[in-house]
């Protein structure tokens, strides 16, 4: 009796959030696909199943690892199929069983058992005792509980057999699997019953607590409905004494705010409704701080108030070039819609989009135009946002519901016509709560936001007076709909002019101001500013400018305090005892001809910048090396120019099989610097033919563009910047795409004044201007190139010269 007895193999059915306990005769619902499976396997044979439960009921496909290793052998008392797909089946629990194998080549689990018989069967004192205790606190449990009917109790009263009774109340008790499950594992029956009466003890003790919370929970809505009573007849008693209540004080005050305040008639009759109501509520109600916080809104909103605008362009135009350096397009568009607004009056607002680099004042620009306009100014934060109930509201069934950020901004502001700047549009999320960038949809379309409803107040709201304003760092992340309702508006970065200015004008004495420095006291020279800006700053913007700017100001005031000097001139030899040694150096172009060196130009979000690229030719098997950190787009120019010199090799010159002969290795300088983009295309080109023609390459030039695979040359991005790098490198001539021509007008004439530019469209015209030899000749091309370079002169630098 002590030893396992071993048994045959029965279909497994795993049971989720229950278990069954031999005696018990139990209902169960197949719907699994494998368990409907295992059951037909069942009713084939003797009608008999191996049920276990699963330790986790979250996994659906439970596999070996998932069910508990005891379970029960159950018989089939009836089986009946449901309409919907699922089974319903009536078992009744045979034996305790330990699952020693599974197998599980058919579409189900096949389990081989060992039986688990009990021991301690016979009935003798300590039984008879253990049986009593059960049997009393299992009675407890169902006059407590009320959820088992009496008639159980009465069955469960009449079992005699020690081994059946712990099983049939272990079955009745409303207990998580984790903790019944102990009790199908016990093979004793006496430690089984131990087990049975520290459950059954623990579940009168919670029983016993939820009856008396239930009683103070009682007592207290009796004290309510008490109070409710006596305040109803604390009102009939000041009725009838003449005095007035507070509510009807309350009352009076909203309906003196409606008469007064100028709302249109919709908005208007809801809010009396809403008085009504609020009028007629029990002041403990909750409902009634709902209905208050709703009617202060209703009331705060500026439904018909608005602020004059001031058309006056030439005024705009001041404000606007005091505030910011550059930007000419941007202020040119915004004086177009003044001008506009000053003719037509009705006007939509348009949705203008600011894109560009962090730090090129797109915020404070937004608030220039406001200042512009003389309207009210709000900002709203939208990164992060990923809830599209904080643009269009809470509805007021919930706890705590407010309006979206759309009507606490017109709330914030006091007119309906203010400007509304979304800043970080970029930077919008979206969840399982919703998507924000959908709910702005309807906001930032003219055509629609004349009737913006928020979930909150459910009236329609004016949004269309609205001058709506967005700022982003990058386009590629904001949705095409939402992207397609705004007028994007590009800022580059500052060029190195561009901040000297911006320095001079406005940071410099914004933190010599803000640092309780007089002018007097402090100065700083051009050359120190364009350190600064060269060596000490490498961005787009000018935000790192101004920290470098404060810093100097606080050392200066810290000198002045001391009293060490009265008179501090800031000079390009004095940064580094203020900021420290330089962080960035700008690469200087080469200073000789040299034999596989090709100076490109290179566009990265700290503005241009020159890329020097080396070309080496070593023997070997014709293997590839590129190195410094390229990109994936850089490495496939760099193949390109392979394969075009490989197709070219000939009329260049240059051996046809150098490609199984030699080894080519490709480096760009700066290895640390992640680099990648396809306009160092034609560079790439031309430090590989130099390097296998042994031609030197012209210094003093520099190039940019994409490069296909019959030699084009294609255009690229960033040639204000690309061309302002060359210039502080020192470059002279410049090679730039034919179809880049449109975009010489945006860099500035002082720098087109300085450089020859000139416009190539294919890898044969480049290598001319480029290389000091004819590949193929062998003969001087530094005459030809002179020529060549006069005949193609960009015709803007001849108008300026």
């Amino acid at each position: 009796m002590n030893q396992k007895q071993t048994s045959a193999s029965y279909p497994l059915l795993p049971l989720r959030g229950m278990l069954v306990f031999p005696h018990m005769v139990t209902p169960l619902e197949v719907g699994r696909a494998r368990s409907i499976q295992a059951l037909e396997k069942a009713m084939l044979g003797d009608q008999r199943i191996v049920v276990a439960a699963q330790l986790d009921t979250a996994v659906e496909e439970p596999g070996p690892e998932d069910i508990y290793t005891f379970g029960t052998v159950c018989q089939i008392k009836q089986l009946l199929k449901m309409p919907e797909g699922q089974t319903r089946i009536l078992v009744e629990g045979l034996e305790r069983v330990e699952l020693v194998e599974f197998d599980d080549s058919d579409d189900f689990f096949l389990v081989s058992i060992q039986e688990w018989p009990s021991i301690e069967r016979e009935l003798d004192s300590e039984a008879e005792a253990l049986m009593r205790s059960s049997l009393q606190k299992f009675e407890d449990y169902v006059k407590l509980g009320r959820k088992i009917p009496s008639e159980v109790l009465a069955n469960v009263s009449g079992i005699k057999d020690p081994e059946q009774l712990v099983d049939t109340i272990a079955g009745q008790l409303a207990l998580a699997v984790e903790e019944r499950q102990p009790l199908l594992e016990i093979r004793s029956v006496k430690e089984r019953y131990i087990k049975l009466l520290a459950l059954l003890t623990k579940e009168l003790e919670i029983l016993k607590l939820e009856k008396k919370i239930q009683g103070k929970v009682r007592k207290q809505m009796e004290r309510a409905q008490k109070e409710y009573y006596l305040r109803e007849q604390i009102k009939a008693i000041q009725s009838e004494l003449g005095e007035k209540e507070d509510r009807s004080t309350e009352v009076d005050e909203y309906r003196k705010k409606l008469s007064e305040t100028k709302i249109p008639k919709a908005v208007r009759e809801k809010a009396e409704n809403e008085l009504n109501r609020f009028e007629r509520m029990p002041p403990m109600a909750a409902e009634s701080v709902v209905v208050r916080s709703y009617l202060d809104w209703l009331l705060a909103l500026p439904w018909n108030r608005r602020t004059k605008d001031r058309l006056d362009i030439q005024m705009a135009e001041t404000i606007l070039e005091r505030d910011h350096y550059g930007l000419a397009k941007v202020k040119e568009r915004i004086l177009e819609f003044l001008a506009v607004r000053q003719l037509t009056k009705t006007m939509k607002g348009p949705i203008l989009c600011l894109v560009g680099p962090p730090g090129v004042g797109k915020t404070s620009l937004a608030k220039s135009v406001a200042e512009a306009l003389k309207r009210n100014f709000v900002r709203l934060s939208l990164g992060g946002v990923r809830d599209e109930a904080e643009i269009r509201g809470h509805r007021r069934t919930y706890v705590g519901a407010l309006p979206g950020k759309i009507i606490q901004s017109m709330k914030t502001a006091g007119s309906n016509n203010p400007v509304i700047l979304f800043d970080e549009v970029d930077k919008l999320a979206n969840d399982f709560r919703g998507d924000p960038s959908s709910a702005l949809l309807e906001v930032l379309d003219p055509e629609q936001n004349n009737a913006f409803v928020d979930h909150y107040i459910e009236l329609p709201f004016d949004l269309s007076r609205v001058l709506f304003i967005t700022t982003a760092n990058v386009l590629n992340t904001v949705p095409p709909a939402l992207r397609d309702r705004m007028e994007v508006i590009e800022i580059p970065g500052y060029t190195e002019h561009e901040k000297l200015e911006i320095a001079k004008r406005h940071l410099w004495r914004k933190q010599v101001e803000a640092h309780g420095l007089a002018w007097e006291q402090i100065s700083i020279s051009d050359n120190a500013l364009l350190r600064i800006i060269n060596e000490y700053t490498r961005e787009a913007g000018v935000r790192n400018l101004e920290r470098e700017l404060a810093a100097i100001c606080r050392k200066s005031a810290a000198d002045v305090v001391k009293g060490d000097k009265d008179q501090i001139r800031v000079s390009a030899n004095m940064l580094e005892r203020f900021l420290g040694i330089p962080r960035y150096h700008y690469a200087v172009a080469e200073r000789e001809d040299r034999v596989g060196v090709a100076t490109g130009l290179a566009y990265t979000q700290f503005g241009g910048d020159i890329l020097s690229i080396e070309v080496t030719i070593v023997k070997g098997k014709g293997k590839l090396t590129l190195t410094g950190k390229l990109g994936d787009v850089m490495q496939e120019s760099a193949q390109t120019a392979v394969s075009y010199v490989r197709s070219r090799a000939e009329a260049l010159g240059i051996d046809p099989d150098f490609h199984e002969k030699h080894d080519i290795h490709m480096h760009v300088p700066e290895g640390a610097v992640p680099k990648d983009g396809p306009s160092a295309g034609i560079t790439i080109a031309v430090a590989l033919v130099s390097a296998l023609a042994n031609i030197p390459v012209r210094q003093g030039l520099a190039m940019t563009g994409e490069i296909t695979l019959r030699g084009r040359v294609l255009g690229i991005g960033g040639l204000k910047e690309k061309l302002l790098a060359a210039h502080r490198a020192g470059l002279k001539q410049i090679l730039i795409p034919e179809e880049n021509r449109k975009d010489l007008e945006e860099v500035p004439e002082n720098v087109r004044r300085k450089l020859e530019i000139f416009q190539v469209d294919h890898m044969d015209h480049v290598l001319r201007l480029a290389l000091l030899k004819d590949p193929n000749l062998g003969s001087d091309m530094s005459v030809l190139a002179d020529s060549e370079l006069a005949k193609h002169t960009d015709p803007l630098w001849e108008k300026h010269q």
